[in-house]
């Protein structure tokens, strides 16, 4: 059974579409790259597989169930953003925020919610955090507390909102090897969106392009080619190969033409 299936599905904010015809299936286990320029849909996707946004059309479906609002079964980890509040929390507490979906205030833990904020804070290497003010962590740090957060109640479906973002290259990898081996150990099925796709090309088994209100999956050597990103684009795109790098950059001759905006150059390693 697919973990996540798309049948002709239209997503949105409000009545303005922002992708349509959408046909895809995830399989359990796999790691796949999200990416397209902003407002391609990203997050709007991950907002439509949370139940937080309404499918305007087709079917869509998670675990063979139709998408709802509060599963379980999916760790979200958003792009996230200190608050003055949560400064001077622990990384502890932080996590422990989380506990059953609650954001706010922190809640009374018996020993069944102590022991599972040990068990999402030693499963990502984070013990040594617990009793730091979060307002003291790297921004490498706070993702390890977020995707602590992200996979209390151990879900089976683990969707990152750009966890990469504001990383120096040092930082993102190690949060990429990280979130693959909880994937591992926790045989989880992971949706991560990024504008990059070097620090991903060693994990992700297939990538997801969005562009132009239109979706394409596969793997890396079948999507991030001209005419397939053409096409999303409608518009000409070469997709460059120049030694260990990808640059996918606007086809038009005329320098003064720009590619389709913020993410269609990526120095990536194959």
């Amino acid at each position: 059974m697919a973990v996540l299936e798309l049948r002709d599905v239209m997503i949105g904010r409000g009545r303005r579409a922002v992708l349509s015809g959408v046909n895809a299936a995830v399989q359990p286990g796999e790691f796949i790259g999200v990416f397209g320029p902003n407002g391609a849909g990203k997050s709007t996707l991950f907002a439509t597989l949370l139940g937080l946004l309404p499918v305007m059309q087709g079917e869509l479906s998670v675990l063979g169930q139709p998408v709802r609002r509060g599963n379980a079964l999916i760790g979200f980890m958003p792009q996230h953003r200190v608050q003055a509040l949560e400064v001077r929390l622990s990384g502890w507490d932080f996590v422990a925020s989380a506990y059953q979906g609650q954001r706010w205030g922190l809640p009374l833990l018996g020993r069944a919610g102590r022991e599972a904020v040990q068990d999402a804070l030693a499963t990502v290497g984070a013990e040594a955090l617990a009793r730091r003010p979060l307002g003291s962590l790297s921004g490498g740090e706070r993702q390890r507390l977020l995707l602590a957060q992200a996979i209390l109640g151990r879900p089976r479906l683990l969707l990152l909102d750009e966890p990469l973002i504001s990383l120096d290259p040092r930082y993102q990898q190690a949060v990429v090897e990280l979130v693959a081996r909880v994937q591992h150990e926790r045989n989880l099925t992971v949706l991560m969106s990024a504008h990059e796709l070097n620090p991903l090309l060693g994990t992700m088994n297939r990538v997801m392009y969005l562009g132009g209100g239109q979706a394409a999956l596969g793997t890396v050597a079948e999507v991030i080619t001209g005419p397939v990103l053409s096409k999303l684009y409608s518009a000409p795109i070469e997709v460059i190969r120049h030694g260990q790098r990808i640059f996918v950059v606007n086809g038009l001759t005329n320098s003064s033409q720009e590619a389709p905006h913020d993410a269609d150059r990526h120095d990536a390693l194959v």
